[in-house]
């Protein structure tokens, strides 16, 4: 090996004696696979974001966290960076169409959640991972509550 290559797992190893596959046929099944896993993961969150307005916090922290295996500072960093682009722009549009759409509301909330971004991801890197999800699950339980109960 020349270090720059990678070196095989023993579940490739296992798995390229008892298919006869390659190492890299392996290795790039199992990226297909999670690449449509995501994929079906921002299907999920989009349809559910387009129907009744949750999405990255709500559905696509927990998976990643869960059912993905990724910690809990990755899965929110990573949810945060599909704000970059504007993803919602369809489904927004499609409500804006339909006149449910206060630009004016909105655009104040997007400065609040610009400056609020930064600080709460400041806060959040300082914690630790249990501490974050434990902020991070009261929080959910507590709007789940709200949701739930109020009149």
């Amino acid at each position: 090996m020349n270090g720059l290559t990678p070196r095989e797992t023993p579940f490739q190893q296992f798995t390229s004696v008892i298919v006869g596959a390659s190492a890299e046929d392996v290795m790039w099944r199992g990226m297909m696979v999670g690449a449509l896993l995501y994929l079906i993961l921002g299907l999920a969150a989009g349809i559910l974001s387009g129907l009744i307005g949750i999405g990255g916090g709500t559905i696509i922290v927990p998976a990643l966290v869960f059912l993905f295996g990724i910690p809990q500072h990755q899965a929110q960093g990573t949810t945060l960076a599909l704000l970059v682009p504007p993803i919602g722009i369809l489904a927004a549009w499609t409500y804006h169409k339909q006149g449910y759409v206060n630009l004016h509301i909105a655009g104040f909330i997007c400065i609040g959640f610009l400056v609020g971004g930064l600080v709460g991801a400041r806060v959040a890197t300082s914690l630790s991972n249990v501490v974050l999800e434990r902020v991070f699950g009261i929080a959910l339980l507590l709007i789940a509550i709200k949701m739930i109960f109020a009149k």
